[in-house]
């Protein structure tokens, strides 16, 4: 379980045991990813539940501020940071990487994340009059799919953090979630979706910036995590 645990120290504030990994350990712990987006999920899920005993606003609230406090808002930096570097660069690579590393945030930013807490805030909303709270509870879980194949389908920006995760991947950890994905899909079917998300983004990825690196990979998550719930919403329309 100690790939478990070090997924959750690097992905959220939930507090762990401390212990010490090589930095083969840290990088293996990426396989872990999915498995917290579980945690996280049902953390979120749980809130919204308990906020609609109020109202579906405060449970959508709730949930939102549950899902950015137990992240430590670490995805939307991402997102900011790509945003930014789309936004500020006019595709010169020296000035997206430069762009990418500083820790500021821009006005481009600061939109994107502005929109995305008003995206994630309406959704809730949404799925919670539904009652979709599987779905809210899945999501965290199928958008952490993607650092996985991102990894394997995208070249590095640079040699930082997410670099080091490439070797640690490999097509067995691939089979292992997109099977446990499919039987997600079971009691949530919008995340068959979820394919098609993984892809965009990557492709996406490799118009704009030519690869990927950590602020990639958060901000791909925060993607996928919208579309996944405007996925389940028109879902649950349709239904």
């Amino acid at each position: 379980m100690k790939g478990l645990i070090v997924a959750i120290q690097f992905l959220t504030r939930l507090p762990t045991p401390r212990i010490a990994v090589s930095a083969a350990e840290f990088a293996a712990a990426m396989r872990w990813f999915p498995a917290m987006g579980l945690i996280l999920g049902a953390i979120v899920a749980a809130g919204c539940r308990a906020g609609a005993e109020i109202d579906p606003w405060t449970a959508a609230l709730a949930g939102l501020a549950l899902w950015v406090a137990v992240t430590g808002a670490l995805h939307l930096d991402g997102l900011g940071d790509v945003a930014d570097a789309c936004g500020a660069a006019h595709k010169d690579r020296e000035r997206i990487l430069a762009v990418l590393a500083d820790p500021h945030i821009g006005s481009f930013g600061a939109v994107a994340i502005g929109l995305q807490l008003l995206a994630k805030l309406l959704l809730l909303h949404a799925l919670i009059a539904a009652n979709a709270y599987a779905a809210i509870a899945l999501i965290p879980f199928a958008a952490r799919i993607g650092p996985l194949f991102w990894t394997r389908w995208l070249p590095d920006l640079h040699a930082g953090l997410a670099a080091r995760f490439r070797d640690a991947i490999g097509p067995l950890d691939l089979a292992i979630w997109t099977l446990a994905l499919l039987a997600a899909a079971w009691f949530s079917p919008s995340l068959l979706a979820t394919p098609l998300l993984l892809f965009g983004w990557a492709a996406w990825l490799w118009r704009k910036l030519g690869g990927i690196s950590g602020d990639g990979h958060g901000g791909g998550i925060e993607v996928t995590e919208t579309g996944l719930l405007l996925a389940a919403l028109l879902l649950a329309r349709l239904a």
